[in-house]
């Protein structure tokens, strides 16, 4: 059943869930938001001629939920609305509003551990023009099933990673900064890695030092202390959740160049990302890091990462019917 949403001044408003009037046997996927209505995300859709589809002229943010609360959901929010502004687009509804059409989506589809993202794309213009100021934005979300870049054998065994020559797009063509869909420097370094029997890739940036990976940043451990790369990459929150944990946990953590010789001796290293938080990696480009093993600040380190997510500092609880 879809939730159609009624029309103020041309801006549809966010109603509240009702329980009486859901029927999660509709959702079993997960719920998507566009043009004021829930719906399942098989019936998602959007026009072929959205910039967002044409140009990959969008920005989104990807929040997840786990045990049914959101975790570091202002700072995904904060970074959304930065993203917005500086590509110069404007969204039909506030941040209270927004949030609260997460939390719909996610209560609805009745997941307790959830992938959820929030879009906004250039949209298109009603006469086809090239202007993008003629164009109408468009604000669409949705919430699925938790994904994680690594498996359960993966993040028990640590993750398998290849170095590619892929650069990664210069920041001063991309703003790093704001989250967008340019992604084919990383596919490419996908397919290198693969053809290498590795499970994902890193890229470089163009200075030749390791920038990040599809959807993740990287961490490399040395004598106790941690550096991750700080040119031309996105500022994840999950990276940014690292450095607060060292503080918690008393250990250094900077932002600096990590070359490849680095990364290959380092003591550990770990990705970062929303799907699948702190993740190991105990090979790379074939060589074991250090003994082979997942590494004890690591583990550490993960371990207090998932214990926050019951801390209401930390995040916040969805409001299911």
């Amino acid at each position: 059943m879809r939730v159609t949403l009624s029309m103020e001044q041309s801006l549809p408003a966010v109603p509240a869930v009702d329980d009486h009037h859901v029927d999660r046997r509709r959702y079993p996927d997960g719920v998507a938001f566009m043009d004021g209505q829930y719906l399942p995300m098989s019936e998602a859709k959007i026009s072929v001629l959205d910039w967002g589809f044409l140009h990959s002229d969008a920005t989104y943010d990807t929040v997840h939920v786990w045990n049914g609360r959101f975790f570091r959901l202002d700072l995904h929010l904060d970074r959304f609305f930065r993203g917005i502004e500086r590509l110069r687009m404007e969204l039909p509804y506030d941040r209270e509003k927004i949030a609260s059409i997460l939390n719909n989506c996610v209560a609805l589809s009745g997941h307790r551990s959830a992938y959820v993202e929030m879009i906004c794309t250039r949209g298109s213009s009603p006469t086809f023009s090239r202007d993008p100021r003629q164009a109408e934005n468009r604000f669409m979300a949705f919430a699925v099933p938790f994904g994680s870049v690594a498996n359960k054998e993966q993040l028990e065994r640590g993750l398998h990673v290849a170095i590619s020559e892929t650069i990664r797009i210069p920041p001063k063509s991309i703003d790093p900064s704001i989250k967008n869909y340019h992604w084919l420097d990383l596919v490419k370094g996908l397919f290198d890695a693969y053809e290498r029997g590795a499970e994902t890739a890193l890229i470089l940036d163009t200075n030749g030092y390791v920038a990040e990976g599809p959807g993740f940043n990287v961490f490399v451990v040395k004598d106790g202390s941690l550096r991750t790369p700080a040119f031309g990459v996105l500022p994840g929150i999950t990276r940014r959740t690292v450095f607060d944990l060292c503080a918690v946990m008393g250990l250094s953590a900077t932002a600096a160049d990590v070359s490849r010789a680095e990364i290959k001796a380092a003591d550990e290293v770990f990705i970062t990302s929303t799907a699948g938080g702190i993740m190991p990696v105990t090979r790379i480009d074939g060589t074991a890091i250090a003994n082979g093993l997942v590494g004890s600040i690591t583990r550490r380190l993960m371990d207090l990462y998932w214990h926050k997510h019951d801390d209401p500092a930390w995040s916040t609880a969805v409001a299911y019917p």
